[in-house]
């Protein structure tokens, strides 16, 4: 299916890596430009570079999401460069305190991870939606996670992100759909990648004393599907809601987990 992309020009917040460099040179065989924010530059030049090679116009802009002014001017050099931004995927964010009950949490874990997972989306939408307004319309991304749909023990700061992600996404869905853009969520489950493998995996081998190939398999265990996502995976739900095949979509929590949230 043609997702009709070609010649968009898209914003990825966190394309560096994982999700956000699957998700971007997704969005480069589509046909897409990339304007690619975050604050490791040299890590986004070899995805600017790739998808370069796939055809498309990519440019990296230094952007920490959560200073307001940083997002402001980051949006600012945008514009300057391609003059119009149709798509919006917000990817940057963290896992906060992994491995620690809530009462172990410090205000200063909690605060942090929320300013970045829910008020990192905030200021950049706050910057977006207006150009897109202004255009007619556009469609917004956000990526979530279960863990904001369920609930986990041991990731209370994490989880409350995601939980607070998913009533932004629907508030600016009601607010912004009368002017022609789709706001939604795409919640991925656990997506093996260095993070799982260097964090998530030796924690939960610790906390059950098995090994960690033992730990894989557990995770894997909880999935109706029995196996674990991967970056591609949420890649392509992500593109199928930014384009107009998705036209009449918005405000929607899309699980990409193996049937985790369901069960």
């Amino acid at each position: 299916m043609d997702l009709l992309l070609k010649e968009k020009t898209a914003v990825v917040t966190g394309p560096a890596k994982g999700m956000g460099r699957a998700i971007s040179l997704a969005l480069a065989r589509e046909g897409v430009n990339l304007a690619l924010l975050g604050r490791d530059i040299k890590a986004i030049e070899s995805v600017v570079q790739d998808a370069e090679h796939l055809g498309v116009q990519a440019k990296a802009i230094q952007c920490d999401v959560t200073k307001g002014s940083m997002v402001e001017r980051a949006i600012r050099d945008v514009m300057s460069w391609t003059k119009k931004i149709d798509i919006l995927v917000n990817v940057a964010g963290g896992t906060g305190p992994i491995g620690k009950s809530g009462l172990e949490t410090s205000e200063t874990e909690f605060d942090d991870i929320i300013k970045l997972n829910l008020g990192g989306v905030f200021s950049v939408i706050k910057e977006v939606a207006p150009i897109m307004k202004k255009a007619g319309g556009g469609k917004i991304v956000n990526i979530g996670g279960t863990f904001g749909m369920r609930g986990r023990a041991m990731r209370l700061s994490y989880s409350s992100s995601k939980w607070g992600l998913r009533g932004l996404t629907k508030s600016f869905a009601l607010e912004l759909g009368g002017h022609n853009i789709n706001v939604n969520l795409v919640a991925p489950g656990m997506v093996d990648g260095p993070r799982f493998r260097e964090k998530v995996v030796p924690q939960v081998a610790s906390q059950f004393d098995i090994s960690e190939e033992a730990a894989v398999d557990k995770h894997c265990e909880e999935y109706a599907l029995g196996r674990i996502s991967e970056d591609n995976d949420i890649a392509n739900a992500v593109i199928f809601l930014a384009s107009d095949r998705a036209r009449q979509i918005t405000g929607v929590d899309l699980p990409v987990d193996g049937g985790w949230a369901a069960l």
